[in-house]
């Protein structure tokens, strides 16, 4: 009887850490963009990332935890460059993209709790891409 090959149950690490180093530079690109915003509606752009710079290490950080716990290895989280990050339109344009990531990344992901995790994070993401579309 052949033996039918199985999952790998170690899931995604390349993708899970390259999301995990995406978020933390991202984030401190938008928390750069909220300490120089100007102008009409900036109130409300200061705001809306000052919410998100402060919540979305957190959640990172329990992704990164989970992850390594699930799959009993440390991940090997690359190094990111700085987003270009000087307007609204550019933040909200990283957000998209970071969503976009992590909805491929909840595609492959083999354990169900950081799934949940991850939702958090596009949580985050969906209403800090509402305050600054509608909101500002």
């Amino acid at each position: 009887m052949q033996k039918i090959p199985r999952p790998s149950p170690m899931g995604p690490c390349t993708e899970t850490a390259a999301m995990i180093a995406h978020a933390q530079s991202m984030t401190v690109s938008l928390h750069q963009l909220h300490l120089k915003i100007t102008g009409p509606g900036s109130f409300a752009v200061h705001k809306a990332l000052g919410e998100f710079y402060e919540a979305m290490p957190g959640l990172v950080d329990a992704v990164a935890e989970q992850y390594q716990g699930a799959r009993e290895k440390i991940l090997d989280i690359p190094a990111a460059p700085p987003y270009k990050c000087g307007t609204v339109q550019e933040a909200l344009a990283h957000l998209k993209e970071l969503y976009n990531e992590i909805v491929e990344l909840q595609k492959m992901m083999p354990f169900s709790e950081i799934v949940n995790q991850l939702d958090e994070m596009k949580s985050l993401i969906a209403s800090t891409k509402y305050k600054l579309m509608f909101l500002s």
